[in-house]
C-alpha cells in the first residue's frame, strides 16, 4: 500500500462513536498532581470534564520527517481509539509475524482518546504489507491512514510535537472567555512542565513501584503490585488480590483482568513456584521503563513545584543547566550568563531557553551550587541516593534533563453545542513529552473549587 495524502483528522466530519469514556479516576489514591502549583493562580478555573466521549480527546502526533518512501521499514500511520500505545504495537507486531522489538513508535500517546501517530516495523519483505495493514485494520478501534517505507526504525522522540484539540464538557460556553485568559497567559510565559498524573498509572503509584525497581527491592515491589486492595478496585480483582495474599496464585490469576497483562506475567510466574525477583524479572521490560520513568517524574515535579513557589521558573538562576528549545541541548549557567540570557533583549523572555529539571539517572548532567543542593533534595525526599541512582543495577534508568516550561502554540478556542450538551473546545499544539492535562489543569482547576463567573 503506497502512502497517499489524508485530510487533517482534526477537520473531519466528527461523527460520534458509540461508547463512553468517563474522566473519573480509577484510582483509590488522590492524583499526584493534585497539590502542585499553579501559573495562573489568579485566574479562576471553569472546572468541567474531559474524556466524556472518545472524540471529546484528539490527538495528531507531528512528524520530525516525512518517510523516504523505501527502504526495510514499514511506516504506518494509525488512528486508534481507547488503546494504549502498546496494544497497537502488538497488534502490528502479530500482523506482520515480527517481534515487538521490531515495531517502533515515536511516543506514547492517551489510551481514553482518539489518536493519530506513527508507527515502524521492520519488514524488508514487501509481499505481506496489504495483508497486514489488513489484518490490523479488522479491530474495530484501529485505522490505517496510509504506510510507506523508510531506511530507519522510528524511535521515542522522533516526532515534531503534537497537536490537541479537546472538549471540556459540564461547562457554560461563556466560560470560553476565561480559558482564553488562561492560555494566554501560558503562551506568553511558558507552560509549566508538569508530568501528568497518567504517567503514574491508575493507581497513581508507578513512581512507588519504580523506586522499588531501583533499589532491587523485588518482594516489596511485587506486594504492592499486586497486593495492596484498593477503594476502587472491581470486583474480580478484589478477589484476585484476596487470594495473591493468601499465596493461592492459580486463583488470583483466574480473577485477574486480561487487561492488567504486566501483573498477570509477574502473577504467573509465581504460579510456577518462581521467586519474586524472578516475577519481577517476567514483567515485560516495556513496562519497567515506564515504572521507573514515573519515580524519575515523581522527582521532577518536586523540583519543578519548588521553583514554581520560589517564582524562578522564568529565570535562570546561576548553577541551571540551560533548556535550548530549538536544540534540545543544555548549556550550563553562571552568574554572567543568567544575567544575558534573563535581560530584556535574552532568550529566556522569548521562550528560547529555559531552566532544566532532573529526570535521574547515571547519565543525567548535574546542575551545580544551590540548584544542584535543590535537586539531591528532591532525590533525597524518594529515599534514594546517588550511590543508588548511579548503581548498574539493570533497572536503572540512564537519565537526561527536562525543560521546566515549554512553548505552548497555536491556541484556539471556541465555545459550543452540540447533541451531548454544551462545551469549550480548545486547540493547542505542545513539544513532544509535554502533558495536555497540564495545560487542561491550569484551565479547569478541578483540584480546587471554581470561582464563580459574573452572570
Amino acid at each position: 500500500m503506497g502512502k497517499h495524502t489524508t485530510q487533517s483528522p482534526h477537520r473531519r466530519n466528527q461523527v460520534s462513536q458509540p461508547g463512553k469514556v468517563s474522566n473519573q479516576a480509577d484510582s483509590p489514591m488522590p492524583s499526584l498532581t493534585a497539590n502542585l502549583a499553579y501559573l495562573t493562580e489568579d485566574i479562576p478555573g471553569i472546572g468541567g470534564l474531559i474524556r466524556q466521549r472518545p472524540l471529546d480527546f484528539l490527538v495528531e502526533e507531528q512528524p520530525l520527517y516525512e518517510p523516504a518512501g523505501v527502504g526495510e521499514h514499514v511506516y504506518l500511520y494509525v488512528e486508534k481509539t481507547h488503546m494504549t500505545t502498546l496494544d497497537v504495537v502488538r497488534r502490528i507486531a502479530k500482523a506482520y509475524g515480527v517481534k515487538r522489538q521490531d515495531v517502533g513508535y515515536a511516543g506514547l500517546k492517551d489510551k481514553r482518546a482518539v489518536t493519530w501517530q506513527h508507527f515502524s516495523v521492520y519488514q524488508p519483505n514487501t509481499s505481506r504489507d496489504d495483508r497486514a495493514v489488513k489484518h490490523i485494520s479488522y479491530h474495530p478501534n484501529l485505522r490505517v491512514h496510509w504506510t510507506s517505507r523508510h531506511h530507519n526504525k522510528l524511535r521515542r522522540g522522533h516526532h515534531g510535537g503534537n497537536r490537541f484539540v479537546i472538549r471540556i464538557r459540564d461547562v457554560r460556553p461563556n466560560q470560553v472567555l476565561t480559558a482564553h485568559r488562561v492560555l494566554k497567559q501560558l503562551e506568553s510565559s511558558g507552560m509549566p512542565n508538569f508530568i501528568g498524573e497518567q504517567r503514574f498509572g491508575y493507581r497513581q503509584n508507578g513512581h512507588l513501584l519504580g523506586r522499588l525497581l531501583l533499589l532491587g527491592h523485588y518482594e516489596v515491589f511485587i506486594d504492592h503490585l499486586l497486593g495492596q486492595p484498593g477503594n476502587n478496585d472491581i470486583e474480580p480483582l478484589i478477589e484476585g488480590r484476596a487470594a495473591f495474599l493468601r499465596k493461592d496464585f492459580g486463583t488470583a490469576l483466574q480473577h485477574w483482568p486480561r487487561k492488567l497483562r504486566f501483573d498477570r506475567q509477574a502473577l504467573d510466574a509465581l504460579r510456577q513456584g518462581k521467586t519474586p525477583e524472578q516475577a519481577a524479572c517476567a514483567i515485560d521490560r516495556t513496562q519497567w521503563q515506564l515504572l521507573l520513568s514515573a519515580w524519575q517524574s515523581a522527582v521532577f515535579n518536586t523540583v519543578l513545584n519548588r521553583r514554581m513557589e520560589q517564582g524562578t521558573l522564568s529565570q535562570l538562576m546561576p548553577g541551571d543547566l540551560a533548556w535550548k528549545h530549538d536544540s534540545r541541548a543544555v548549556f550550563a549557567v553562571d552568574e554572567q550568563t543568567a544575567a544575558i540570557e534573563n535581560a530584556a533583549s535574552g532568550r529566556v523572555r522569548t521562550l528560547g531557553v529555559s531552566p532544566s529539571g532532573p529526570m535521574w539517572g547515571p547519565q543525567m548532567p548535574r546542575c551545580s551550587g544551590d540548584v544542584d543542593q535543590q535537586e539531591l533534595a528532591a532525590l533525597a525526599e524518594q529515599a534514594v541516593d546517588l550511590e543508588q541512582v548511579n548503581g548498574t543495577d539493570v533497572a536503572s534508568p540512564s537519565g537526561s534533563r527536562r525543560p521546566l516550561r515549554v512553548p505552548i502554540r497555536n491556541v484556539d478556542l471556541e465555545a459550543g453545542v452540540d447533541e451531548h450538551g454544551e462545551y469549550v473546545r480548545v486547540a493547542f499544539e505542545l513539544p513532544r513529552g509535554a502533558f495536555a492535562t497540564t495545560a487542561l489543569r491550569e484551565i479547569m482547576k478541578n483540584d480546587r473549587r471554581p470561582t464563580p463567573e459574573p452572570q
